[in-house]
């Protein structure tokens, strides 16, 4: 049952907006704590299971999410009716789930397009695409052979304006997507490491004589996540596992319509995609919700802490 508990001591709330000591005090003298750590749709469920028992609540927003409160007199019946509630609606998908990119808007794929933007304004200052590319692109012969560093730069570089353009709106759009449901810091983590994986295995398959750049295999990456994620929401729903390929199907479609151009690293593309579909799953099965805000400002310093790494790497300054 999500967020239920037997019995709770009594503590201090954390409550969004005015509030007083007073009623503070009074909730913890004559109320107990039902749910807690809810997005505001969990409780507004919750609270409707109540309403229709004729039993009365209180909805308060702590530190931690939402909270439900109920006289101490009720709290068996309480949970009863919200345990049999859960009981009757195990098949859905959590709650949180469900939920999880309607709560946590982010709008950072902008900002990412917008580096992308930023990064091809630098290479035009510094001597053009052709001969940045031979230096930061991912060179299979050279990443193998140690310049790993490859596999990060080459994703910020990009051919000419329509290349650019292209994968600014893709990052703007399904990494904004990725990061609506695993929030800012881990999304952009897994989108870049998608596009390292791929870029690896790349190499591996090309082994020397090849070289790519582009965000498209971290974009084709991110497709793949969501892809995987979908499939995993609809695998736990009964009546939805018959349609639980589709979105694998539609993430394929996408790539074979976006992604194989007269000039486009199709397996550069595919493995994004692969990857993304692998981390995707993982992350679907492990971490089940969002991490908290510090979890989330971790992974965005280790993305931001890996791209500088890579291009002090690169420039030979470590």
């Amino acid at each position: 049952m999500t967020g239920i508990r037997r019995r709770s001591p009594h503590r201090v709330l954390e409550i969004a907006g005015p509030s007083s000591n007073a009623l503070v005090a009074w909730m913890q003298d004559m109320m107990e704590i039902l749910c807690e750590s809810l997005t505001q749709d969990q409780a507004n469920t919750y609270g409707l299971v109540l309403a229709s028992g004729g039993l009365p609540y209180s909805m308060v927003r702590s530190g931690s999410g939402w909270e439900i409160w109920v006289d101490e007199t009720i709290h068996a019946r309480a949970l009863d009716l919200v345990a049999e509630y859960d009981a009757e609606n195990s098949q859905q998908p959590p709650l949180d789930a469900q939920t999880a990119q309607e709560h946590n808007k982010t709008y950072t794929g902008i900002w990412v397009s917008l580096f992308l933007l930023a990064c091809n304004m630098a290479v035009n200052m510094f001597g053009g695409i052709g001969k940045i590319a031979g230096q930061y692109g991912a060179s299979a012969f050279d990443i193998l052979n140690g310049d790993v560093y490859r596999t990060v730069t080459s994703l910020m570089l990009h051919a000419d304006t329509p290349h650019l353009v292209g994968n600014m709106a893709g990052i703007a759009i399904f990494g904004t997507w990725v990061c609506n449901i695993t929030g800012a810091g881990v999304g952009w983590l897994v989108i870049l490491l998608t596009g390292i994986l791929g870029n690896l295995a790349n190499a591996a398959l090309f082994q020397y004589g090849h070289n790519s750049i582009g965000a498209s295999t971290a974009v084709f990456g991110a497709v793949g996540f969501l892809a995987a994620y979908q499939l995993d929401r609809k695998i736990k729903v009964v009546d939805q596992r018959k349609k639980a390929w589709l979105p694998l199907a539609g993430g394929l479609a996408l790539l074979a319509f976006l992604g194989t151009g007269i000039h486009s690293d199709l397996t550069a593309h595919l493995f994004g995609f692969l990857a993304g579909i692998f981390l995707g799953l993982v992350y679907a099965m492990v971490l089940h919700r969002l991490l908290k805000k510090k979890h989330q400002t971790y992974c965005m310093a280790a993305t931001i802490g890996i791209v500088i790494f890579s291009w002090l790497w690169a420039s030979d300054i470590l």
